[in-house]
Order: C-alpha cells, then sequence, then structure tokens
C-alpha cells in the first residue's frame, strides 16, 4: 500500500488528488457508454444479443433466449443446499425488518386556512434493478437491492444480470433473485442493461426507476439516462475508510483492507487514517502477513497499488476532516468513544462502530442496504433506502371557508406576477 504522512512536503496536494473524482466520471467511459445507450436506443433487442455476444461472449439465438425461463429458476432452485436457503433467509429476514422501520407512511395535517394537506406514498409500480456479474456472483447485492422493493410493495421488480459464455447465470444468484421476489429476470448486463430497462425493447419494458450498482459504465449510463427514468444513486467501486486511534487492533484493520480490495475491477479504494504513526507501520505488517493467505491475492495487489492508503495525520480531529473529504462508502471507526467521533462523520454511506463492527457484516447480513455512494457521491446521496421505491404525492383539500381565507394572498401573488387568470381561478369560487 502507498503511505502518507502529514509531515510529507507533498501531504496536501496529494490529498486533493485522493479525493478528486473517481474513474465514475471518465470522459471516454461516457463517449463510449453513449454509443451504447444509442444503440439500444435504436436496434433494441438486436443492440443487446449483440453486445451480450461481444462483452459477454454468449451468443444468444435470439431475444427470447434474454429471458430466464421457469425451468432454470427451478434447476437453480433445487441446487440451493441448505447453508445457502438458510443465509439468505437470515439476510432476507433482517434486511426486510429494517426497510419497514423505513417506509414511509401517508400523513395529513391542517394548514393556516383549515385546509386539509398532506403526502400519500404509492409503490413504484414497475422497477429495474441492475445485479453486477464479474469475478464474484453478487447474492448480497440480490437481497440488499431486490428485498428492498418487494417490502415497499413494487408490483413488478425487473432484474438484469450478465450471463456467462455459455448464457447460463450463477444458480445461487437465480436462487437469491427468485427468493428476494423478482418477477422477470434477463441475461443482460453493462450499459446496455441500464438502457434497456430505461428505455424499453420489444422483449424488456420500460421501467420507471433503475437500481443498483456497477462499474463506471454502469454508472455512466445511469448518469446520461436520468430524466427518461429515476435512478436511485452512482454506486461504482467499493470503498472502505478505517479511522482508528492505538486502541484499534492492527489484525482487524488489515482484515478490513484486504476484503474491500478484492472484488476485483481494480478501481477499489481503500483508505486508513490514523494519527499514530506505530499502527500505521503494525497495519503494515498485519498486510504482509494476510495477504499471501487469500485465494483473491491478485485482485488485491492490483486495487492495493492503485488506490491503497495508509495515512498518518496531525490528530484525530484531522483525520476526521479527511475522512469527510473522502466521503467514503463505508466507514469504519475503531477508536475510544467510537459513537461519538461518528457524529462528526457526515458525508460516508455507512458507518460501522467498534472493533467488532467489521464492513463484511453490512456487506451480507446486518440490515441496511450495501448499496451506498461511492466516488465522493456521498457528499450529497446517500444510500439505498426502501423509501426510494415510493412515490411521493401531495394531497390538498379546500373547503370554501379555507379558500376564502386563502383568497387575500392568492389574489396579491397573482397580481405580482402577472397572473391575473390564476388569481381568477380561486376568486370564482367565492
Amino acid at each position: 500500500m502507498n503511505v502518507l504522512r502529514f509531515k510529507d512536503r507533498d501531504f496536501a496536494d496529494r490529498l486533493a488528488s485522493l479525493a478528486a473524482a473517481s474513474s465514475l466520471f471518465d470522459p471516454v467511459i461516457e463517449e463510449r457508454t453513449r454509443a451504447i445507450v444509442q444503440a439500444v436506443k435504436e436496434r433494441g433487442d438486436a443492440a443487446l444479443l449483440e453486445f451480450t455476444a461481444k462483452f459477454d461472449g454468449a451468443e444468444l439465438a435470439d431475444a427470447a433466449q434474454l429471458s430466464v425461463s421457469s425451468p432454470e429458476l427451478l434447476a437453480a432452485s433445487l441446487k440451493a443446499d441448505e447453508p445457502l436457503r438458510s443465509a439468505v433467509a437470515e439476510a432476507s429476514k433482517n434486511i426486510a425488518a429494517f426497510s419497514k422501520k423505513s417506509l414511509r407512511k401517508a400523513w395529513s395535517t391542517k394548514n393556516s386556512h383549515g385546509a386539509s394537506v398532506g403526502e400519500k406514498f404509492d409503490p413504484f409500480q414497475r422497477v429495474g434493478i441492475y445485479i453486477p456479474g464479474g469475478t464474484a456472483p453478487l447474492v448480497s447485492t440480490a437481497l440488499m437491492t431486490i428485498t428492498l422493493a418487494k417490502v415497499a410493495g413494487c408490483p413488478e421488480i425487473v432484474v438484469c444480470t450478465p450471463c456467462s459464455k455459455d448464457g447460463s447465470i450463477n444458480p445461487a444468484l437465480l436462487f437469491a433473485v427468485k427468493q428476494a421476489g423478482a418477477t422477470e429476470i434477463y441475461r443482460v448486463g453493462g450499459s446496455q442493461a441500464i438502457a434497456a430497462m430505461a428505455l424499453g425493447t420489444a422483449t424488456i419494458k420500460p421501467v420507471q426507476k433503475v437500481f443498483g450498482p456497477g462499474n463506471a459504465y454502469v454508472v455512466a449510463a445511469k448518469r446520461l439516462l436520468f430524466g427518461h427514468v429515476a435512478v436511485d444513486l452512482l454506486p461504482g467501486p467499493s470503498e472502505v475508510l478505517v479511522l482508528a486511534d492505538d486502541s484499534a487492533k492492527p489484525a482487524n484493520i488489515a482484515a478490513d483492507l484486504l476484503a474491500q480490495a478484492e472484488h476485483g475491477s481494480g478501481h477499489e479504494r481503500v483508505w486508513f487514517l490514523t494519527p499514530s504513526a506505530k499502527l500505521i507501520k503494525a497495519v503494515e505488517k498485519e498486510i504482509a502477513k494476510q495477504l499471501p493467505k487469500l485465494a483473491r491475492r491478485e485482485f488485491i495487489e492490483k486495487a492495493l497499488k492503485n488506490n491503497g492508503w495508509l495515512i498518518q495525520t496531525e490528530s484525530l480531529d484531522s483525520a476526521i476532516d479527511l475522512a469527510n473529504q473522502l466521503a467514503p462508502e463505508h466507514c469504519e471507526v475503531m477508536t475510544k468513544q467510537a459513537r461519538k467521533v461518528s457524529e462528526r462523520i457526515v458525508t460516508a454511506g455507512a458507518i460501522f462502530l467498534g472493533n467488532d463492527s467489521p464492513t463484511v457484516l453490512g456487506d451480507y447480513v446486518a440490515g441496511p442496504s450495501h448499496t451506498l455512494p461511492t466516488g465522493g457521491a456521498g457528499r450529497s446521496f446517500a444510500g439505498l433506502t426502501v423509501d426510494q421505491f415510493q412515490r411521493r404525492t401531495s394531497i390538498v383539500e379546500y373547503t370554501k371557508p379555507a379558500l376564502r381565507k386563502a383568497l387575500k394572498a392568492v389574489k396579491k401573488f397573482a397580481e405580482l406576477e402577472g397572473l391575473d387568470a390564476h388569481g381568477r381561478s380561486a376568486e370564482v369560487r367565492k
């Protein structure tokens, strides 16, 4: 990993580069994505089949094969062993329970005129969820997205995920997707999947809102298609920031940094912030000790070389300030009075408190969705929550007495804005 200390002459400049925009905002990627989106818009299913062959290596005979069939889902269910079923059930229970607490409920009140005003919340009727492919089947991502749509009451839940070269999808992933509540599943990946769900094709009807994480191309597609469809947030390659003092255990810190670096894109970002030079050296030793034992060592080494940083700050206060500047996806606080320290961290996607709350618990089973903002987007976006699957509508109901009370102010606004028909539309009812 790269080491940076507050005493280094170029410390401030290097910190600024670390907090700069990530690969999610690469103009080359955006232009390539724009071409893919345009192809799907113009040629629909034919473009999807072409891109599936080009990017996934799967030669599908026709558009009908884009859809995952009932026999495939049955076969995946039969392959699911008891440990998988148990893990899916345990995680789903916690995710659903957490989500139910976050559901928005209709409300109403009386305003100063005595009129009834309020809001109602309806589930989106058709949502699209993207589940990334790549080097590992992200079973947990299926649960962390589809379950929320199910709890919100969305009747149509469309899932797109890449297939392998033979056209198959990992059976454990298919089992989790179906168990979570997907109503349609398509073997389509990348930015073309986002385009298909947003714009629609002959096979895939358009959705109202698109959810789910993905690589830089997927995120670029979501940005380009915003307006054609609603989107959740811009979650890209995984990130973790560990903020620690001398009370932390070096082995725990090293293990958590290595865990988030193993996803495989090479764009993962991991940071360790501490005012303790001694702790940095101890963590370095632990990384050197643990890394050779890990199966995905090559992926981890690539990520650590590109975006792995051990940073000694001047104080814990300056470490907290830097954490807010970086706006990490996951932020682990391993300090004395961790909860108190966490109150000052205001840009993280999710915060994990203490020595015994590794990010992996949030990845898999704790309850909150692990779909979180990355690449600095946490300064503006929060993580995925169940209320994002609900559509808000305001409700206004006036009686004649309430209307009369409002009329004077309405007429004044209409006069100021030169919109006499506005004023008359209220006055005619008095």
